[in-house]
């Protein structure tokens, strides 16, 4: 029997509900705060991989956008990861990330140094790779997926970095502004569905998506965790 797009978002949602990336040992590690200073900085080098190479996940999604009202919506998003004039100050996001580093001990130089783990690399080409794809299969990877799930828990991690490392508001902005900025970007599904799932076709892609980038998203957490073990 053929699904509706309604039925789709519940199948999304419950996607989300049977992996909750908050109960990832290393994201529950983090916001319990039972890391070391050490251990930490080894999970910002390594999570850099996304903020510090955001235009190259947006970026496409803006390009190949075949219609014009999502393609200002899409702008809207490139426009805030770059600016930060939306929600951060005018504070670009990977500039917040680099606060949020240095407050840490970290200069920008050791991010950029980093050497990525094989999960991270295997997700970050996997993931560039659906951005170039089609506007359905890239929104449902990075809206549907990838930014779904951070709001709501990020403005807790804040505070542990707060009570633990000493950080200050700057320190953790990066973070703050996320369990806002990413509820927003998410928020479109509904509308997403309605005018470019019109096909059952459509809709299985749309879930399989999803599925797929949650598995890349936790496989590039579990080398992760590996990493910051060992540090």
């Amino acid at each position: 029997m053929a699904l509706t797009n309604d039925q789709v978002l519940a199948k999304i949602e419950q996607l989300h509900a049977d992996n909750p990336f908050d109960e990832h040992p290393l994201w529950a590690g983090l916001i319990a705060g039972s890391y070391s200073l050490a251990q930490v900085r080894e999970f910002t080098q390594q999570f850099g991989i996304i903020p510090l190479h955001n235009h190259n996940y947006h970026g496409p999604i803006y390009v190949n956008c075949p219609d014009p009202k999502w393609r200002e919506m899409i702008a809207e998003v490139v426009y805030e990861e770059g600016t930060g004039r939306l929600y951060a100050n005018g504070v670009p996001h990977n500039q917040l990330y680099i606060d949020f580093s240095e407050g840490l001990g970290l200069t920008r130089e050791d991010l950029l140094a980093c050497t990525y783990c094989p999960g991270g690399l295997g997700w970050q080409g996997w993931y560039q790779d659906r951005c170039n794809g089609t506007f359905l299969e890239a929104v449902s990877a990075h809206m549907l997926a990838a930014e779904a799930h951070g709001p709501g828990v990020f403005r807790h991690l804040a505070q542990t970095f707060k009570d633990k490392f000493g950080l200050d508001d700057k320190g953790v902005a990066f973070w703050v502004v996320h369990d806002v900025a990413d509820e927003d970007h998410s928020g479109i599904g509904k509308q997403l569905l309605d005018q470019f799932a019109t096909t059952e076709a459509d809709r299985q892609q749309v879930l399989a998506v999803v599925a797929q980038t949650l598995d890349m998203t936790f496989h590039f957490y579990d080398d992760v965790q590996r990493v910051v073990d060992a540090a």
